[in-house]
């Protein structure tokens, strides 16, 4: 019987070692990193700029892999029914892990329990513009006039459930008006018809309508947050502007398969956290318009805390705006 024991008792810690020098060798192939959006917006410039970078780190390549669909739900889905060996990161963003669960019932993953948070990469504040001709001259004559003209002014946003549109809906529960509301597919359509004129206002990042700010073809009214965005400094936050309460952000940050073992996972966070301290990958970001996260911001215990009070917060903003999609 000792001798059995013996012998369990090698084979037991040849297994440890086996396995422990299996992941000390990671990576040994290429690595996917899944951005739930088509190719050449915000989201897959951030994924492709922290997918060379991480790669470099690693020593190993990271592949950018585009599913679109669903408001992003079919990548992150993917993502999360992938094997938890390390070789598949998702990027996922407030739309996919905070608003996604108030928006689809039928929902393939759980932000929460489905993934292991590895860390922040940006956040991008809410920008609020109008068509550069709109009589109101700034933000606080924008609401003065919408309170005193239920409805007469036209929102435009991307679709129901967009970023744009949960974000105005946001606005106009803090901000006490109604609008009517103009739902596009997407937001090139809705830009095209602000830039003709017939739409009044908008919600959207920063770094999606800071070239039309800039160039005046569209009134930056009010940025959404405590400081003044980089990429369009001369719009005033909503504190400066009366209207405090109305905080919003985007954010990005990568994650893996809930199963994905904790060594690699650390490999991976460490990797994520020395990519932000990189000037160049910062320079790369910040040229996005996007905002890199402080030190206290990073981390996957960060994203952990900041998925779980994004879901509660965007989940009772669905359901007193009464927003829906069809399945």
């Amino acid at each position: 019987m000792r001798t059995i024991l013996k012998a369990m008792a090698i084979l037991a810690t040849a297994v440890t070692i086996t396995s422990g020098a299996a992941r000390a060798e990671y990576p040994e192939r290429v690595i996917t990193l899944i951005v739930p959006f088509a190719a050449g917006g915000a989201a897959d410039v951030t994924g492709r700029i922290m997918a060379d970078a991480i790669g470099k780190r690693l020593g190993q390549s990271v592949i950018v892999e585009n599913v679109a669909g669903a408001g992003g739900t079919t990548g992150i889905a993917r993502g999360a029914s992938s094997e938890g060996d390390g070789y598949t990161i998702v990027l996922g963003h407030m739309g996919t892990h905070a608003a996604a669960p108030a928006l689809y019932p039928q929902l393939a993953y759980d932000p929460s329990s489905s993934f292991k948070p590895l860390g922040l990469v940006t956040r991008s504040p809410i920008i609020v513009f109008a068509r550069k001709d709109l009589p109101a001259k700034n933000f606080a004559e924008f609401l003065e006039y919408a309170r005193s003209h239920p409805t007469e002014y036209t929102n435009g946003h991307s679709g129901a459930g967009s970023i744009s549109h949960i974000t105005c809906a946001l606005l106009s529960s803090v901000g006490k008006f109604e609008a009517t509301l103009v739902p596009y597919r997407g937001n090139g359509p809705m830009m095209n018809d602000m830039l003709g004129g017939s739409v009044d206002f908008s919600c959207d990042l920063v770094v999606s309508v800071s070239s039309q700010v800039k160039g005046q073809a569209v009134k930056g009214l009010a940025v959404a947050a405590k400081e003044r965005s980089k990429a369009v400094p001369d719009v005033p936050t909503t504190v400066e502007a009366g209207l405090p309460d109305f905080q919003a952000d985007t954010w990005t940050g990568l994650f893996v398969p809930a199963t994905t073992p904790d060594e690699i996972a650390q490999r991976l966070e460490a990797a994520i956290t020395s990519s932000l301290d990189d000037p160049e990958v910062r320079k790369r970001l910040e040229d996005l318009g996007a905002e890199v996260p402080k030190p206290d911001e990073r981390g996957g215990r960060y994203l952990a805390d900041l998925v779980s009070s994004e879901r509660l917060r965007w989940a009772e903003v669905i359901k007193s705006a009464n927003i829906t999609i069809a399945q």
